[in-house]
């Protein structure tokens, strides 16, 4: 056996073992259909090496050869249908399917050229180099946000199209692929080919699994740190983001406030009107919360009837607006299975982090601000600044801070 044809079986290897390790990533979780896809595009490149180890059987090579090309094209346009999904993409049927018939036709014909003419191995080569391409072009568009991962799958692909755009020259260097088809496995370009196709297969391979596996435990983190009943993180979920989103506010020299929130009489609506009705003021309330937080702010449910949101990059005095309008918006807002009349209400407690402090003590005296607007009459802001509930004026000298409310 010669070395590429050793090196083939090995490949035959490689491409079942990649094969079965997507399709376990897709039993995991079911609901991730680009493993699917990307475990079929190994499958189906199997049947290429088997194509491949058949080509010196036949005495007429073109319909095996022809077939080797399409099978493998075939493989790799099917991976890219696993990057469209997992990036979100479209994946581009008509468009593949013309492709890949195309430029199998061209193949065919092209096999009456010489046999080491630079146009016959173009049109084996290049595309193959296209789909790569085209899977870097999907990378690249989708609008999930990318990290250092999706960065270098770009990359790898990236020099993966530069491979195969480059074996014309790499055949020529290495003295030719064979005097015909079924000399192909002979030669020193096919072990070389062979060889560095299974290191970008690897490599790309092990890049999709390892992004796959960080998205099953990104969305595992998430449940985890997601209430139920609201949608919006739970108290454990909001402190590890808040952690993250006070260091980079510091290193950003932003401001960040806290507002903390509590339903007025929230015990009276469960004990009157049933704890369904109750559920359904805690979903109305984080809804509204969700839709008037901005994306780069963190809105929670931290127990009970008790929300937080923090808002980076906002300083007390349009974080003490923004309280304001949430809480004269929601006192307005009707809510399903409740009497018209009946309207819900709540306070708020908002506080600006200070120079040294850390996320429990912002949390602190948001929460004395929240302590200081139910006593004070509920359904009102109340702002943590110096001496709890009061807020300097312009001229430096305290004032109360009864915000539109009752007191």
């Amino acid at each position: 056996m010669s070395g590429a044809n050793f090196i083939l079986a090995i490949n035959l290897f490689v491409a079942g073992l990649l094969a079965a390790a997507f399709l376990t990533v897709a039993a995991y979780d079911t609901r991730r259909i680009a493993a699917r896809w990307l475990a079929l595009g190994y499958a189906v490149g199997m049947a290429y090496f088997v194509v491949e180890f058949s080509i010196p059987a036949f005495n007429y090579a073109t319909p095996p050869v022809v077939a080797a090309f399409a099978v493998f094209l075939a493989a790799t346009l099917i991976f890219n249908v696993g990057l469209a999904h997992k990036y979100g993409i479209t994946p581009p049927w008509r468009s593949m399917a013309l492709f890949l018939v195309a430029t199998s036709v061209i193949v065919y014909f092209v096999q009456g050229l010489p046999r080491h003419a630079f146009p016959r191995m173009m049109a084996y080569q290049f595309p193959y180099a296209a789909a790569q391409l085209i899977g870097l072009w999907i990378v690249w568009s989708s609008r999930q946000r990318r990290d250092k991962l999706d960065i270098i799958l770009m990359v790898v692909l990236a020099a993966s199209a530069l491979q195969f755009a480059s074996k014309p020259l790499i055949a020529h260097a290495l003295g030719g692929w064979g005097a015909d088809p079924q000399a192909y496995l002979q030669t020193n370009y096919a072990m070389v080919s062979q060889s560095v196709g299974t290191v970008f297969a690897i490599a790309i391979a092990l890049l999709l699994l390892v992004i796959l596996v960080r998205d099953v435990l990104a969305e595992a983190t998430s449940k985890s740190e997601t209430d139920t009943l609201s949608g919006l993180l739970n108290r454990g979920g909001f402190k590890r983001l808040a952690e993250v989103a006070l260091r980079d506010a510091a290193r950003q020299g932003l401001p960040v406030s806290l507002v903390i929130a509590d339903l007025d009489h929230f015990k009276l609506v469960n004990d009157n009107f049933g704890h369904a009705c109750g559920d359904r003021v805690i979903e109305t309330f984080s809804g509204f919360l969700r839709d008037a937080a901005g994306q780069s702010h963190l809105a929670a449910r931290l127990g009970g009837e008790e929300f937080a949101v923090m808002l980076p990059g906002t300083n007390l005095a349009a974080a003490r607006l923004f309280a304001e309008g949430a809480r004269s918006a929601f006192g307005a807002l009707p809510i399903k299975g409740l009497p018209l009349s009946y309207r819900c209400t709540a306070s708020f407690g908002v506080a600006e982090l200070r120079p040294g402090e850390t996320l429990s003590d912002l949390m602190r005296r948001a929460d004395e601000a929240l302590y200081g607007a139910k006593k004070g009459g509920r359904d009102q802001v109340r702002v943590a600044s110096g001496p709890i509930g009061l807020v300097p004026k312009p001229n430096g000298k305290p004032a109360g801070n009864g915000l539109n409310g009752r007191d």
